[in-house]
């Protein structure tokens, strides 16, 4: 037995939604329009902190993974996501669907992967204990439970550095009236940083930091639009790594609205522990 390559392919994709990151942001009674630049994107990032749930949509292209598309809803306390995914993978193109519940992931959920598994919709991965053990390369399964239901205000966090951050004018979202910031900062600056900044938030960036640094990108250009409400609804990072360009947007729905996710039902999980067991216990050729 073995893990198949939409297995593993579906483990990367998870990935690239949790690096995304994105920013999503609680209300306010200020209105960033009136503010400088700096101070409305470091007004949105603080209130980002506050964020229990959200829901969002991911589009855009990820070193190795091609261009990504998605939507997503997940809570941060107790961490749980439910996602379905779309990938051009060279090789390895197709859906997947996500969910993370219970210290535990599920990947697949497709016809495909049934038929891949012998019937069995979702591969089980355990997350329990994986990011304290350190287990696992970097961007790899033993990666993930630091990202999994993480407050994603930990990369909108990352522009409160740049020293460039400028309006760049006016927009309609989804139906929503914004205003879009931009600004690019040295990976190696925020790094510095992070001595500032309270030990939640430094915990939770350095969790993110890591995977930018990781995948070789030296300076990050970010654009938010903050709506009149002071509540940020859209999110977009850019740049350049040694396996090609990192440009992801997520765009930003409910926040602090109930989230319910489950897990699959038992007949159609396939455990990857138990996988794992089975291939060592079979004979050397």
């Amino acid at each position: 037995m073995h893990i198949n390559k939409k297995s593993r392919a579906a483990a990367g994709a998870f990935v690239v939604a949790i690096l995304a990151g994105g920013t999503a942001a609680c209300g306010s009674d200020s209105d960033s329009s009136d503010m400088s630049p700096a101070a409305a994107v470091k007004a949105a990032s603080e209130k980002n902190e506050k964020i229990t749930s959200l829901s969002y949509k991911i589009k855009g292209t990820y070193p190795g993974q091609g261009k990504v598309e998605g939507a997503a809803q997940m809570s941060v306390k107790p961490a749980a996501m439910s996602m379905k995914l779309t990938t051009d993978t060279p090789g390895q193109p197709g859906e997947v669907e996500i969910i993370m519940v219970d210290e535990a992931m599920y990947l697949g959920g497709t016809p495909e992967a049934a038929e891949e598994m012998g019937g069995k919709r979702f591969l089980k991965m355990d997350l329990s204990g994986l990011d304290q053990a350190g287990k696992g390369a970097a961007g790899g399964p033993g990666k993930v439970p630091g990202q999994v239901g993480q407050n994603p205000a930990a990369e909108s966090g990352f522009l409160d550095g740049a020293d460039d951050v400028k309006k760049i004018g006016t927009a309609t979202v989804e139906g929503e009236k914004t205003t879009q910031y931009r600004g690019t900062v040295a990976v190696k600056d925020l790094r510095a940083s992070l001595k500032d900044e309270k030990a939640e938030t430094r915990k939770q960036r350095e969790k993110s930091l890591k995977q930018y640094e990781d995948l070789g990108v030296k300076n990050l250009t970010m654009d938010i639009w903050i709506t009149e409400e002071d509540r940020t609804k859209q999110f977009r990072m850019q740049g350049d790594t040694g396996q090609g360009k990192l440009d992801v947007t997520m765009t930003f729905g409910d926040v602090n609205k109930p989230v319910t996710v489950k897990a699959p039902p038992a007949s159609e999980v396939m455990d990857l522990a138990e996988m794992m067991k089975d291939v060592e216990a079979e004979p050397a050729a």
